[in-house]
Order: structure tokens, then C-alpha cells, then sequence
């Protein structure tokens, strides 16, 4: 049996008619497992993650990315996550019996179909053609509002779809990668400054921490900040050490962490790290102890 990861974020995260629609999309066929579903209000933000066999996973991608483009209009889009187009980022993640080649095979084939529709395409991390675009920061540059100009650069011809600003879909990111996970962590102060500051201590592209990305969010409806990241490799960098560095960094403002987050699934191993580290679990602890 194979299974493949689909984790696709659409910019809306508030009119949870239209997110609903988009669900319904993606289900529509009964053969997908929706494993995460997570809208967010001030990011104005919703992320699928779901799995299945990877021919109904592209199926499912492609059905959620034909309702979010009719759904979703990026001229009156307003959010506090960087984002660049209605279908922001689409990365397929191998979970059984699938190769890393056969996952690029299957983004390229649903790079393809977006570019049919008249979005600009690009592939990143290891569905990558040009090493300049491995990095989803780097091609989110500017984000949406950047990308009317950039498009007048051959530099940014995108790898499918047509070559002009599309000013109601933006453009779509696509690839193949490790698997990510996505983790947030509030703070009880409104002062943006003081997640800055620890962004620069942690984050990998500032001599933090390699395999970390973060930015610092507002989150007026709570009255607090958010440092939102993304840990790229947790093997290497395990969400343990990132949070404990967070603590120690926000102590020296007298901030303290009000909660956290972990969106979408979250791989049993890097569970394990984080019950052997805080509750000093024995090494003969196995991940299959963890079930739902």
C-alpha cells in the first residue's frame, strides 16, 4: 500500500462557508483520509493535511485547488501570514511505499493542471528546477503585493502556467519535502519587538537554529504575539530544544509563553523526543505505544 501527504494552505481562514466548500471538494470521492483541518482567523489562513494513495491525493489537490480559485479573490485578501497566492503553498510529503521521486512525479503533474488554469506555478525544495527556488521564503519574497512587478522579470518566469500577474489567483508554490512541523508559540506582551528579538536568536537564516524558520505575528484578538515557525528537519532540530530556547530568550524581557500550537499532524517520532525530554522516559519507549 502507498500513501502520500498532501498539507495544502489556501488564504482564507474567516469565511468558514467557503472553507467548508473547499472541504467538501476535497472529500468529495470518500477516499482521502483528512487527517487536520485548521483555520486561523487572524493569519486568515486554513490548511488541509490528508493522505491516501497518491493518485487520490492529486486527484482530491486538484478538486480543493479548482473551488479555492473560484472561491477566493486575492485583491481583498488581508492576513498577518505571508502569503502569495490563493492556493499559497501545496507540499506532497512520501509517507509509505512512495519515493521521493514518485511524489515530485505526482507535484509536477499537479503543478501542471494549476498552471492550466491560469496560475502561475512554481516548484520548490526537492521538486526544485533551479536552485534559487528551494526555499519557499525566497520565492514568497515581497509576498502577493510584490508580485505584479516581479512578474515583469524573466528571473520569475514560473515553471508552469502563463508568464503575467494574476491578480485574483496570485501565484501557488508546489514541491516535495521532509516532513515539516508547523509550531507556534504566544507570548503575553502586544509588543512585536520583543518576538522580533527572539525570531533573530532562533531562526536558522539569523545563526539560529538551521533547520528553523520564524517570523513574528501579531494576534490582536488575544492581545498577544505569536513567533510562528516552521522546524524543517526535527531530527535535527527537535521542538524541545527550539521551545526551551524560546523561554530562555523571553526571560530576559520578563515575557512569559501564554500556549502553544502544533498545526497539523505531527510525526510520532518527534513525540517520542518530546515525552523522553520532559518526563525522562526510558529509551525502550516505542512510538507505537502512541495510537489514537
Amino acid at each position: 500500500m502507498k500513501v502520500l501527504l498532501a498539507e495544502v494552505n489556501i488564504s482564507e481562514g474567516t469565511d468558514l462557508e467557503k472553507v467548508q466548500q473547499v472541504k467538501e471538494a476535497l472529500m468529495e470521492n470518500g477516499d482521502l483520509e483528512l487527517i487536520d483541518q485548521n483555520s486561523d482567523k487572524d493569519h486568515n489562513r486554513s490548511v488541509f493535511t490528508y493522505k491516501g494513495d497518491p493518485k487520490a491525493v492529486l486527484e482530491g489537490t486538484k478538486r480543493l485547488s479548482k473551488k479555492a480559485l473560484e472561491l477566493i479573490d486575492m485583491t481583498k485578501h488581508k492576513g498577518s501570514h505571508p502569503r502569495m497566492g490563493a492556493i499559497d503553498v501545496v507540499p506532497f510529503i512520501p509517507v509509505k511505499n512512495v519515493s521521493k521521486q514518485e511524489a515530485v512525479e505526482i507535484a509536477k503533474e499537479y503543478g501542471k493542471y494549476l498552471g492550466s488554469l491560469g496560475v502561475p506555478v512554481y516548484y520548490y525544495e526537492d521538486a526544485a528546477t533551479r536552485d534559487n527556488r528551494k526555499s519557499l521564503v525566497k520565492i514568497r519574497k515581497g509576498q502577493y503585493e510584490a508580485f505584479e512587478e516581479k512578474m515583469k522579470d524573466e528571473n520569475w518566469a514560473p515553471d508552469e502556467g502563463p508568464f503575467e500577474f494574476n491578480p485574483k489567483a496570485g501565484a501557488t508554490v508546489t514541491g516535495v519535502r521532509f516532513a515539516l512541523i508547523a509550531f507556534n508559540v504566544n507570548i503575553d506582551t502586544e509588543d512585536k519587538e520583543v518576538a522580533k528579538k527572539v525570531v533573530k536568536a532562533i531562526r536558522g537564516a539569523k545563526g539560529g537554529y538551521k533547520h528553523v524558520r520564524a517570523i513574528a505575528l501579531d494576534i490582536p484578538e488575544k492581545k498577544q504575539v505569536q513567533i510562528s515557525m516552521n522546524l524543517t528537519n526535527y531530527e535535527e532540530t527537535p521542538i524541545h530544544r527550539v521551545y526551551e530556547t524560546i523561554k530562555s530568550e523571553l526571560s530576559r524581557y520578563n515575557v512569559n509563553v501564554v500556549s502553544t500550537e502544533l498545526v497539523g499532524p505531527v510525526p510520532a517520532y518527534a513525540l517520542k523526543e518530546l515525552l523522553q525530554f520532559y518526563i525522562k522516559l526510558n529509551d525502550d519507549f516505542e512510538v507505537e505505544q502512541i495510537y489514537m
